[in-house]
């Protein structure tokens, strides 16, 4: 019961996805969509796409977009992706302020980690439900520790929400700092330049 109510908080906190769309081609008469990351449109003025896309008109080197309730002036190459721009600190990490099930984290972005990784006195913060979680070995700075495998209702950092993520609990509370690992980021773009880190998000 305690896991479906979390579901039921998360989606009441936050609305159905919106629709992901990229302006892949535009002429004087027609424009190529992409959208939601799966499907390619060919829209002329006054169509509109399976997924509730409508090309209003192409002007000034624009499409002028409806969808999700609200009108898009989109230019070629132009998304409506969320994305999140993170700057290294000092010693080339990136260091973000995410929401995990409602309770705020300071979290390290970590790509040679398998899943996000916290300690149990933030998983019991979030409300982490741990009925049925496996324990298991995972490779630390300290040597091998025992963790429990649970599942996190929804992960936010900034505009970027992904829900249903794994996640692998430290029950000695020995993580200085929460880990976003794989499991969150394969469900994003990432994009690195220099100092910059651009998280885009996925549909």
């Amino acid at each position: 019961m305690k896991r479906i109510a979390a579901w039921l908080l998360a989606a009441l906190a936050f609305p159905a996805l919106a629709t992901n769309v990229m302006v892949m081609s535009l002429t004087g008469s027609r424009v190529e969509l992409l959208i939601d990351n799966r499907a390619v449109r060919t829209l002329r003025t006054g169509e509109s796409s399976p997924e509730g896309v409508r090309l209003v008109e192409i002007r000034d080197g624009a499409a002028l977009l409806e969808f999700d309730g609200r009108r898009w002036q989109m230019r070629l190459g132009s998304s409506t992706a969320p994305s999140v721009v993170l700057q290294a600190d000092e010693r080339g990490h990136f260091i973000v302020n995410a929401d995990v099930n409602g309770a705020p984290l300071r979290a390290l972005i970590d790509t040679g980690a398998t899943a996000v990784a916290i300690n149990l006195a933030d998983a019991q913060r979030a409300g982490v439900n741990f009925a049925g979680a496996r324990r298991v070995w995972v490779q630390t700075a300290g040597g091998p520790r025992s963790a429990l495998v649970a599942r996190l209702a929804y992960v936010r950092v900034g505009d970027l929400l992904v829900r249903d993520v794994e996640a692998t609990v430290s029950e000695a509370n020995e993580l200085p700092i929460a880990l976003l690992g794989m499991s969150f980021l394969n469900q994003v773009e990432l994009q690195r330049s220099g100092r910059t880190l651009t998280l885009t998000g996925r549909h």
